[in-house]
């Protein structure tokens, strides 16, 4: 990928590299390394170091921590897209005799199984992975801590387990799978599960002196497919174009952006807090925006990748010490300073090529009980149907060849809707989900549920 650094103003520029150098200076990272991505290419990166002259650039090696999560959710997308499982299967049913069995594959993606955070003694992240060289040693005797699907509960042991899945329906290693359906497709060579030069060293950095203490490097084992991977800021880039967009050599773009879908209940603190959790990809509503990525770390280093697909903008933040800059605050920050210093500039608008008239006559304004509502027809070919005026229930709309329309989003997802034609053929009301939108309120010439009061409407003297 090419990095046309121009491409940004020179203020733009400035202002991403001090918001990096603050990041690096306040949270004391002996590095930290930055890239954006707009319309699909690099368009800025930016290091800053404590040792002069050696800042990293975007092929040094970070590790990445969870971020690696999302690799293996695309791995599990890919066995469902053909057909080799499917979302709702229970665990057992592909991969048996864990113990967890209960958890679905999407409540696993998810972090809705049940499971618990980590796994048992001793601390996974700091310690050898043969100590670990089973699933089971990976569960613990009490897999569960929670009712399956109940509740958001992040689980790192759900990932090992979705990673032996990935091994069970390939009949290869968890890494040599990522490798070549993901990795090698994407051309992301400096992405491994193991540190290749050139990498950053892991570091602690005291949190009441300026004083640095090396961090273990360990191979995490069964655990890899939560934690394992290592990656640049270069190839992170790469893959943030992909989970914006889709490739159809590893993924389509209607499933990554499923991916992307909250699919778990939010704790209290995260609703108010604007985050979610869909099919291995953190979702995050910021500064008026929404953010989808995923964060990570492990000890010695601190990573985030951050995505708006309204901006048509990615971030990507790596640091290399086991607490200090906020690398997601960072990474959001990063996409809000493009975003606002030069905001997207959208194509020219066009008019449709050809227009099908009996959808044309469905336009405009109709009521639902006496709540008018709006039908617009949208460049796509489909409809979006929402109220004229402030909130409510809104929904976009794909045709289904048939003359019929079927929710793509919001409270009619999955609804159908259709229009019921009178005798003559014109249009007497819409229906969808059995709800009634006609083009007058209670219009006493459609079929209105329950009927209209034969006196009409009426004041009171």
């Amino acid at each position: 990928m090419t990095t046309p650094q121009d491409e940004l103003l020179p203020g733009t520029r400035r202002a991403l590299l001090h918001r990096i150098a603050v990041a690096q200076s306040e949270g004391r990272a002996p590095s930290l390394v930055a890239a954006v991505v707009r319309g699909g290419e690099t368009v800025w990166t930016g290091a800053r170091s404590s040792v002069d002259g050696h800042a990293p650039d975007a092929n040094v090696q970070y590790r990445i921590g969870s971020i690696t999560k999302t690799f293996t959710a695309v791995l599990v997308m890919r066995l469902r897209d053909e057909g080799l499982l499917d979302l709702v299967d229970p665990l057992e049913k592909h991969l048996s005799g864990t113990g967890a069995g209960e958890a679905t594959i999407a409540e696993l993606l998810a972090h809705t199984g049940g499971l618990a955070a980590e796994s048992p003694a001793p601390w996974w992240e700091r310690t050898p992975g043969t100590l670990r060289p089973e699933l089971a040693d990976v569960l613990g005797e009490r897999p569960f801590l929670h009712p399956v699907g109940r509740r958001h509960h992040y689980s790192n042991p759900g990932y090992s387990v979705l990673g032996a899945l990935v091994e069970e329906l390939r009949g290869a290693s968890w890494e040599d799978v990522l490798r070549s359906e993901v990795l090698d497709p994407l051309g992301l060579e400096r992405t491994s599960g193991k540190p290749q030069a050139p990498h950053a060293g892991g570091w602690a950095v005291h949190p009441w002196a300026d004083v640095l203490l090396p961090e273990p490097t360990e191979d995490l084992g069964r655990m890899a497919p939560a934690g394992q991977l290592w990656s640049t800021s270069g190839d992170l880039a790469r893959f943030a174009v992909f989970l914006a967009r889709g490739d159809d050599r590893v993924l389509s773009a209607a499933s990554v952006a499923e991916m992307s879908t909250p699919a778990a209940p939010p704790e209290p603190e995260d609703l108010a807090a604007g985050s979610a959790y869909g099919l291995g990809m953190q979702v995050q509503y910021r500064d008026g925006r929404m953010l989808v990525g995923h964060g990570g770390s492990l000890p010695g280093f601190l990573a985030s990748l951050t995505i708006s697909g309204a901006d048509d903008l990615a971030a990507v933040v790596l640091a290399n010490c086991t607490s200090g800059p906020p690398v997601s605050a960072v990474a959001a920050d990063l996409v809000r300073i493009v975003a606002e210093a030069e905001p997207r500039i959208p194509e020219p608008w066009r008019p449709l090529p050809d227009v099908d008239r009996s959808v044309l006559e469905l336009t405009g304004q109709w009521y639902w009980g006496t709540a008018p509502y709006a039908l617009r027809l949208s460049a796509d070919g489909g409809i979006s149907l929402g109220p004229l005026t402030g909130g409510g229930r809104r929904s976009r709309f794909r045709a289904n060849g048939d003359g019929t329309w079927t929710g793509l989003d919001g409270y009619f997802a999955g609804e159908l809707l259709r229009a019921v034609r009178r005798p003559n053929g014109a249009v007497d009301h819409l229906d969808l989900g059995s709800f009634v939108f006609v083009r007058q309120p209670y219009d006493e010439e459609a079929s209105v549920p329950g009927g209209v009061d034969p006196e009409g409407w009426r004041g009171i003297g």
